[in-house]
C-alpha cells in the first residue's frame, strides 16, 4: 500500500469561542483574551491596553455576564453546544473514511492550538481548517490563521494545510440558508420584509482592504435571489456596534426604529454571517433588538435561527471539505 493511501486527514471546525460559564470572572477572562487580540481591535497596543484594563474589563464583564445568562442552556454556551454537535454529526457522516473531525475555539476551550497538537499526536498529515465564518474578515478568519501559523512554526514535520478562508457564495451554503427561510415561511408565513443582519466592523477596515463588507453584500444578494425577493422585500444591516468610531452601515438598530414609520411592521430577521447561534443572535437580535422594533411601532418580529447543527449545515461542511481535498 502506498504512503499516500495511509495519510490521515484531520478536519478542524473553528468558531469564535465563549466564556466557560456565566460567572463574571469567567466572562472577564474570555473578554481579556478576545479583546486583547490585535486582530480584533486595531488600535496602538499601549493605548488599547489602558482602555481595556482601566475602562472595559472592570465594568463590561458584569453586563456581558447578564446577557449570557439570558441565552445559556443546561449544556452550556449555545455557540459551543451547536459547534460541538455540528462536528459530531459531520464525524458520523464521514465515519468509515480516513477523515477525523474535531472542533476548536479561537478564544477559550477547546483551544485551537491543543486540537492541532492532537492531530499531530494522532499522525494526521493532511489538515483542513474550516473557520465557521462564511465571510472573511481580518478580525476573525485571519486571527484563526495566525494561531495555525504560530503552532506550525514549532513543528519539524509540517502537514499539508487547506485553509478555507470563506464560503460566502458557496452554492451549498446559500441553498441551505435559503431553504431555512422557506421552511420558516411555510410554518409562520412570510413577513413584509426580510432583514439580513451581519456583525459590524469598523468602517476603516474596508478602506484598508478587508473584503468583509463586500462579501456580506454578495451573500445577502445571493440569498435574496434564491428566495426570488424584490428589492423592497429585503434589507441588509449591520449589528453589534462597539465604541464611538464609524462602523459599517446601515446600523441594525437605526433601521429597526425606522421601519414601522415606513409602513413595515412585520419582519423576519436572518443572520447569514453566523454559522451557529450565539450571544449576538440569541440575545442581541432575538431579544434586545426585538424590543427596539416593537417599541417603534412594529407588530411582528421573528428571528430565523442559524443553520446550527442541522443536517443541511452538515451537508454544507461536507461540501466545503470535498472542495478542499
Amino acid at each position: 500500500m502506498s504512503r499516500q493511501a495511509l495519510r490521515k486527514t484531520g478536519v478542524l471546525l473553528v468558531n469564535l469561542g465563549s466564556p466557560a460559564s456565566t460567572k463574571i470572572g469567567d466572562v472577564r477572562r474570555f473578554l481579556r483574551e478576545f479583546l486583547g487580540d490585535p486582530r480584533v481591535v486595531n488600535l496602538p497596543r499601549p493605548l488599547w491596553w489602558l482602555i481595556l484594563n482601566l475602562f472595559i474589563l472592570p465594568f463590561r464583564p458584569k453586563k456581558s455576564a447578564h446577557a449570557y445568562r439570558a441565552i445559556w442552556t443546561e449544556q452550556g454556551s449555545p455557540l459551543i453546544v451547536f459547534t460541538r454537535r455540528l462536528a459530531e454529526k459531520l464525524a458520523a457522516r464521514l465515519a468509515g473514511t480516513d477523515i477525523q473531525v474535531e472542533y476548536a475555539m479561537r478564544y477559550g476551550k477547546p483551544a485551537l492550538a491543543e486540537k492541532l497538537a492532537e492531530f499531530k499526536q494522532n499522525g494526521v498529515e493532511d489538515i483542513v481548517v474550516v473557520p465557521l465564518y462564511p465571510q472573511y474578515s481580518s478580525t476573525t478568519t485571519a486571527s484563526i490563521f495566525d494561531v495555525v501559523a504560530e503552532v506550525f512554526v514549532g513543528w519539524r514535520h509540517l502537514p499539508s494545510l487547506r485553509f478555507i478562508g470563506e464560503f460566502h457564495q458557496h452554492p451549498a451554503y446559500i441553498r441551505a440558508v435559503a431553504d431555512s427561510v422557506r421552511a420558516h415561511w411555510a410554518e409562520h408565513g412570510q413577513a413584509d420584509c426580510l432583514l439580513m443582519s451581519f456583525h459590524g466592523l469598523p468602517a476603516k477596515l474596508t478602506e484598508l482592504g478587508d473584503p468583509y463588507f463586500y462579501q456580506c453584500q454578495a451573500t445577502a444578494k445571493r440569498i435574496a435571489e434564491q428566495l426570488e425577493l424584490a428589492e423592497d422585500q429585503w434589507r441588509l444591516v449591520f449589528q453589534s456596534r462597539f465604541g464611538r468610531a464609524e462602523w459599517l452601515k446601515p446600523y441594525c438598530v437605526e433601521v429597526l426604529a425606522e421601519l414601522p414609520t415606513q409602513g413595515i411592521r412585520n419582519i423576519d430577521v436572518l443572520c447569514p454571517g453566523f454559522s451557529v447561534d450565539c450571544l449576538e443572535t440569541l440575545e442581541e437580535i432575538a431579544i434586545a433588538n426585538r424590543e427596539i422594533f416593537l417599541e417603534a411601532g412594529g407588530e411582528t418580529y421573528r428571528y430565523i435561527p442559524a443553520l446550527n447543527d442541522s443536517d443541511a449545515h452538515v451537508e454544507v461542511m461536507q461540501a466545503l471539505i470535498e472542495t478542499a481535498r
